[in-house]
């Protein structure tokens, strides 16, 4: 009996072998080029030896124990697109605390190519002000310590929002604030709110 040439050329075992091989060959490819992409965008770490630091916790709570006992708290009064910051450190009176090293870290929520090492002056009247150079709209992070000359530290964060360009139409009450508009968020302990 002889084959027809049409049946000959069909579907082969190897033409299904060569079809399953190159779907998942162009599966793997693109989910390697997605990973390369994601990792060099963000690493998905903030901190570096995010582990031993983990290991280390019971020492971060307490010094945010001792932190409360003092009862320090801290106020933004002005951030804008300028890199200006200014804080205002109170005792747990409500008094100014004056005398202190302010020192901390400006940096971008979504990479770490902007991040900048903050040192505060002190202004006066509780008072400390940095100048980061301008900064691209967008979040921002401030995580700074305060220490005082005889050893106390205060640990704050807060969240900051550079307005950018107004979508017309696009406008809520929230766009509305100033540039000088101090966020609300200003977080004791070094913590997240």
């Amino acid at each position: 009996m002889r084959l027809n040439a049409s049946v000959a050329k069909g579907l082969t075992g190897r033409h299904v072998l060569l079809i399953i091989l190159g779907f998942f060959g162009v599966i793997i490819i693109v989910n390697v080029i997605f990973l390369t992409f994601a990792l060099r965008t963000f690493p998905g770490e903030s901190m570096k030896k995010s582990y031993l630091q983990g290991l280390n916790y019971n020492e971060v709570l307490a010094e945010r124990a001792e932190q409360a006992a003092l009862g320090w708290s801290a106020e933004i009064l002005r951030t804008g697109a300028d890199g200006v910051i200014e804080v205002r450190l109170l005792d747990a009176d409500g008094a100014p605390l004056k005398g202190l090293t302010v020192a901390g870290q400006l940096r971008r929520i979504v990479h770490d190519r902007d991040d900048r090492a903050l040192s505060f002056m002190s202004m006066g009247e509780g008072r400390y002000r940095a100048e980061a150079g301008a900064l691209a709209p967008g979040a921002w992070r401030l995580a700074a310590r305060a220490e005082n000359p005889a050893g106390e530290t205060f640990d704050f964060t807060a969240r900051i929002e550079v307005p950018g360009v107004k979508i017309p139409g696009a406008e809520s009450a929230d766009d509305a604030a100033p540039i000088d508009a101090a966020p609300s968020n200003v977080a004791p302990g070094g913590g997240r709110r």
